[in-house]
């Protein structure tokens, strides 16, 4: 990664930083009040993180997802959740569905996507997590667009 200094978006537009952690704020509210629980919230704001390359968010989601009870193990097995057998069926749902819209770009969401998401969560949980997903995915680009340090943690002291 290069020394160049880079534009840190929070802090020279902050009124735009504020109203995307309200935006944040608003989505995670609906997510919750359309039945999406942290844990299931940390999974695809962790995997989305993780697909789009930023280290800082993926930081910040890990230990979000330890609080909501995620275990190191679960966390580990997120880059391989299609060949690991940790994740139920409405969870593999929610990574497919973080995987669509990650990489929306590429296929918009497919309609098998749609069809076998539709078909495990209700429509107002596909609704809390897609704004849950478009939420990560701005703060990711923010995040990684003027490159936020991620040092090493200090080591823990016996």
């Amino acid at each position: 990664m290069s020394d160049e200094r880079r534009v840190h978006l929070s802090r020279s537009a902050p009124e735009a930083y504020k109203a995307l952690e309200a935006f944040s704020k608003t989505v995670g509210a609906i997510a919750t009040a359309n039945g999406i629980d942290d844990r299931l919230k940390e999974i695809v704001q962790l995997h989305a993180s993780q697909l789009n390359g930023c280290a800082y968010c993926v930081r910040v989601h890990v230990d979000r997802a330890l609080v909501a009870g995620l275990t190191a193990d679960e966390i580990a097995q997120l880059a391989t959740w299609r060949e690991s057998g940790v994740f139920d069926e409405r969870e593999r749902a929610a990574l497919e569905l973080a995987e669509a819209f990650t990489f929306i770009s590429e296929e918009g969401i497919p309609d098998a996507v749609y069809d076998h998401v539709g078909g495990i969560l209700s429509e107002q949980e596909y609704v809390g997590l897609s704004w849950i997903l478009i939420s990560i995915n701005a703060f990711n680009r923010v995040t990684i667009a003027g490159r936020y340090p991620v040092p090493p943690r200090p080591a823990a002291t016996s």
